[in-house]
């Protein structure tokens, strides 16, 4: 077991080739000859000490088909865990314990957009308290893990992911890994903070779809992305959800049909 800082959380981010509606989608070229996964990976680079994370691990599948992501991973100079394809709680709880992690940030791969600032506070909300579980929510209480808009991750105890393990075999709660938790708040330690004060006029916003998903997810996503970059806007929330308002309405009637047919 290899030890690190037990003061700040680590950034654990999943991901797979494996996907059943759009296959190998992590590795996919999306602007210029970069994949959704190198690109995320290295905002992530970028902004760890912003971020205050003590590590930044890729926890990927023992497949072979996912030798290219581990590859990337180490390319970029990252840990990399590999484990199980479907039991992802047990992939997450080895990768923290082989790296020495209590305290971790759960990023999905999916999440090309995801919002650096709350990356930053979920890290410091998850370190300075004593909670299980640490998350963004609708005004319902709807977890931020069960919306489509791809700009959040989730922080998690690594005790608390064990404590699920021992109290559940059911496959759903092994493979979507901290739904037991928030399902459970008697049981659980949770503090969950509201997504609209993190991103100002995200709840004027239904429809906005940023998770990667389906083929209609990659395609409208590239053209965002692409027309972002090229014209040096940074990849915020704000500006994004701005320039999607002035530049391309259009792009909330794709999202809309995709929310339709892909409900949680």
């Amino acid at each position: 077991m290899m030890k690190t800082n037990e003061m700040k959380p680590a950034a654990i981010l999943q991901a797979r080739t494996g996907s059943t509606r759009l296959p190998d989608k992590m590795l996919m070229p999306f602007y210029g000859e970069k994949s959704v996964l190198e690109i995320l990976l290295e905002r992530l680079v970028e902004a760890r000490d912003y971020i205050d994370v003590a590590d930044i691990i890729v926890a990927t599948t023992t497949s072979e088909a996912d030798n290219g992501i581990a590859d990337l991973a180490r390319r970029l100079g990252l840990n990399v865990f590999r484990g199980s394809e479907n039991d992802v709680i047990s992939r997450f709880i080895g990768a923290a314990d082989y790296y020495g992690h209590e305290k971790i940030i759960r990023i999905c791969a999916d999440n090309v957009f995801i919002d650096i600032d709350s990356l930053r506070k979920l890290s410091l909300t998850l370190a300075g308290g004593d909670d299980d579980y640490v998350s963004f929510c609708k005004p319902d209480g709807t977890p931020s893990i069960l919306t489509h808009y791809g700009f959040f991750a989730e922080g998690v105890k690594t005790s608390a992911l064990k404590k699920v393990v021992g109290l559940t075999d059911e496959p759903l709660y092994h493979e979507h890994v901290t739904n037991y938790i928030y399902n459970n708040p008697d049981i659980f330690n949770i503090k969950l903070m509201p997504m609209g004060e993190q991103v100002d006029g995200l709840e004027e916003h239904p429809y906005l779809r940023l998770t990667l998903d389906t083929k209609d997810d990659f395609e409208v996503q590239q053209t965002l992305y692409r027309q972002l970059t090229e014209r040096d806007i940074p990849l915020v929330p704000a500006n994004i959800i701005e320039f999607i308002d002035t530049h391309h309405p259009e792009m909330y009637d794709v999202m809309k049909k995709t929310i339709n047919s892909n409900k949680k």
